[in-house]
Formats: C-alpha cells, structure tokens, sequence
C-alpha cells in the first residue's frame, strides 16, 4: 500500500512535466487512517510564485482541509529530496515521516545542502526515508530536462 502513496506523487510529477513544471509531485497522507489529505505538482511557472513547490502546494491545502497548521499525523511522501524551504515547512508543520524519491545533491535541504532537520535550530525532525522509485523519480527529471537543453 505505502509504494502507492509514491506512484501517486509520480503521477503528479509527470503532470507537472506535461505543463511545463519542474516534475515534482507531492501526496500528503494521514498515517492513522492512510486517507490522501492532498495531491500535487509543481506550478511554480502556472502560478508566478516561487514558493509553489509541491511540497508546499499539499502542506497549505492539507492545513486548509483540517484547520490546522499542524499536521502531525501526517507522512508527505515526494519525488525528489526536500529543498530547504519545503524542509522547513515540514518541520513547522511537525509532519510524522518523509518519504522521498530522488536525492537532490545540488538542491536538496535534507540530505545534502542545509540539510535542515540536522540544524540545533530546527524544532521538530520527522523521519526521512528517502530513495523510493529513486530510479523513476530520477528518470522523469533527467528526461525533461534533457529536452530543454
């Protein structure tokens, strides 16, 4: 059941890549009940905004759903390793697990860069898995940008 949650992020990542976006996808998920809270893809270019990762897209829209700006029995399950905005946003909004896809070496905030839940400052770190259809993940990127270079 749980590699579903990631074939659902792929899917958004690959309707992400059909508009244009930078294929991320994001699916966040009530761990007690395994219900879907949200779904998305990267529409930073759609939207003009360049806090519209994916990551953030499920975290506001599952805050909004459940009234709440803590969502802490939820998993975010996402393509591609955590930048260091969307990686705080997780940790204020006290997410249980992160699940992610592809590592980022260059622009990741988990495992690489700032890596944000290993800082003195951060206040909540979730556990992070990371490397789920690392494979897929990484083959939709590296596909769409192979095209617009």
């Amino acid at each position: 059941m749980a590699y579903t949650y990631m074939r659902l992020a792929l899917q958004e990542a690959a309707a992400a890549a059909s508009r244009g976006e930078v294929p991320v996808g994001a699916v966040l998920v009530d761990a007690e009940t395994g219900a879907v809270l949200a779904r998305a893809g990267n529409r930073v270019e759609e939207l003009a905004d360049p806090t519209a990762h994916a990551e953030m897209l499920v975290i506001r829209a599952a805050a909004r759903a459940l009234r709440t700006p803590r969502l802490v029995h939820c998993d975010l399950w996402v393509t591609l390793e955590p930048c260091a905005m969307c990686a705080q946003a997780v940790a204020l909004a006290r997410l249980q697990r992160v699940f992610f896809g592809a590592y980022d070496p260059k622009g990741g905030g988990v495992d690489h860069g700032a890596r944000i839940f290993a800082q003195p400052t951060c206040h909540h770190r979730p556990e992070v898995i990371g490397g789920i259809e690392e494979s897929r993940a990484g083959a939709l990127l590296r596909q769409f940008f192979a095209t617009r270079r």
